[in-house]
């Protein structure tokens, strides 16, 4: 008994130790991620002389800003270096077909989840309600 009890010790270590070295690999092997989201998606909203107009585009443009939405650090989005650890964006309008419910669970997803990780972006003041109202669009794209 006590040698089985040991040999469990030594393999679960061992599994360990293998389970960290494959962590540090794919940490070794994953693309960089880009400050502001991928640039040739960002370049639109970095172009001064000529901002984007359209509601839309604006909420790219917050969606992608880190120091705003940084919806991709968790959130995969189409063609967008993006996170994993949240609900992928797509297929929006067939998951909030109700745009009102949408732009609630950006406002404060703890409404739906207490147990959310997303910011309450509306609730904390991340955002402002005219921001919020473009992500919505935006997400709503895709």
């Amino acid at each position: 008994m006590r040698i089985t009890a040991h040999l469990v010790v030594v393999a679960a270590a061992a599994t360990g130790v293998a389970a960290a070295l494959l962590g540090i690999g794919l940490l070794l092997t994953a693309p960089a991620v880009n400050a502001d989201a991928d640039d040739s998606h960002s370049a639109v909203c970095k172009d001064k002389a000529n901002p984007p107009k359209d509601m839309v585009t604006q909420g790219f443009c917050i969606a992608i800003d880190r120091k705003k939405g940084n919806c991709m650090a968790c959130h995969a989005m189409p063609n967008i270096t993006s996170g994993n650890i949240a609900p992928p964006l797509v297929s929006m309008k067939q998951r909030y077909p109700d745009k009102a419910k949408l732009r609630d669970q950006i406002w404060d997803a703890a409404k739906a989840n207490p147990h959310t990780v997303m910011p309450p972006f509306g609730r904390h003041q991340i955002l402002t309600p005219e921001e919020i109202d473009k992500v919505v669009e935006f997400v709503l794209t895709l």
